[in-house]
């Protein structure tokens, strides 16, 4: 029997979002400034969807990577302060028209940004001065912060609402000299420019491994991102996923050796005395990663984990059954509570960040209260 049900959808767990929420803002000072990370479609758990959330929790900032995502944001109704990242510099005039912060990392984009301003005569413009103390991917060098004060010193068109780096290997202890040395940069170079305006900035470094590890150097802020989402870099901390991929059963066949193999290339085999096949409506379109494929992945239904059989399609994917109650229109769950995205990154040897991100917009995103 088919039933045309095409269900698929990422469930986002409010209440498990407010519990990661309160958990990272318990390691931090009354006082202290919460920025959550909403790039990439919230990592894959829906843009709109989750800086509402957010909003709601009281985060003071969001950030995104880009200035479409920003303007995505405030077109779905966010009013949150918005840093941006990756501002680049062909877009400034969208950031100015819609309330965005830019994030710049280098004298060039500085010197666009303010052409543009002070040819809309406008002043004391937000932006965030990003610093590279070792990441060494984007920011101002040691060596180049005499330039940059210098500009600023004759600039009052924008006004520095933070000042800011990244750490690289927060997350790894063995690196933990490394970690420090960053910030204790971060803190000189920052002290440097802040003597140069005339007024302290915000000063913000940590990341979510940063906050569960070096809470003593939150300093004014902290950018929390992928421990919203419910991933510790803490061994033994649990926090609660907040993502659930879920589909349902589109057909339950029972195979006998006969008929053959299932999917491309036959490479899923029928046991010798037979196999019972469910197909689901989800590929690897769907960010179900293609590596996955013969019974490499093993997801939930009725619980029960199965295997995937054969490969894995564009828009669908078969499990074995075999031995497990299964009908149509059951539920399966891809990650969640079981398994979490964090097995399925181990079993493909990527992160958890990969695989939430993977997860496309036709997959609709349904908040759970």
């Amino acid at each position: 029997m088919y039933i045309n049900n095409d269900f698929s959808r990422l469930e986002i767990n409010l209440n498990g979002c407010l519990e990661n929420y309160r958990y990272f803002r318990s390691k931090l000072d009354a006082s202290t400034r919460l920025l959550v990370l909403v790039k990439a479609n919230a990592y894959g758990h829906g843009a709109v969807e989750f800086a509402s959330l957010m909003e709601e929790a009281g985060a003071d900032y969001l950030a995104v990577a880009y200035p479409v995502e920003g303007i995505e944001l405030r077109q779905g109704g966010i009013k949150s302060p918005i840093m941006v990242l990756t501002a680049g510099t062909d877009s400034f005039e969208q950031i100015i028209n819609y309330g965005l912060e830019p994030g710049i990392p280098n004298l060039y984009s500085l010197k666009v940004l303010c052409s543009v301003l002070e040819k809309r005569g406008l002043k004391d413009f937000p932006v965030h001065l990003k610093l590279d103390t070792g990441m060494h991917r984007l920011g101002f060098m040691t060596e180049e912060l005499d330039e940059l004060s210098e500009y600023l010193r004759n600039c009052d068109c924008v006004k520095i609402k933070s000042v800011y780096s990244h750490l690289a290997v927060a997350d790894e202890p063995a690196h933990d000299v490394y970690t420090l040395r960053q910030i204790e940069l971060f803190k000189t170079n920052a002290d440097r420019l802040t003597s140069v305006l005339g007024y302290r900035p915000l000063y913000h470094i940590l990341n979510s491994a940063g906050i569960e590890r070096f809470p003593q150097y939150q300093f004014d802020m902290v950018r929390l991102g992928i421990g919203i989402y419910g991933v510790s870099a803490v061994p033994g901390t649990e926090l609660t996923p907040v993502a659930s991929f879920k589909c349902k059963v589109l057909q339950v066949k029972i195979l006998k050796p006969s008929d053959g193999t299932v999917g491309y290339g036959g490479h899923g085999k029928i046991a010798e005395d037979g196999t019972v096949v469910a197909t689901i409506p989800v590929g690897y379109a769907d960010g179900l990663d293609r590596h996955l494929s013969r019974g490499k992945g093993k997801f939930t239904v009725n619980g029960h984990k199965v295997p995937v059989i054969g490969n894995i399609c564009m828009d669908m994917t078969m499990l074995d059954v075999t031995g497990v109650d299964v009908k149509e229109g059951d539920t399966v769950t891809i990650f969640g509570e079981d398994p979490t995205v964090s097995e399925l990154a181990e079993i493909l040897g990527t992160i958890p960040y990969e695989i939430l991100t993977s997860v496309p917009r036709r997959i609709e995103r349904v908040v759970i209260r």
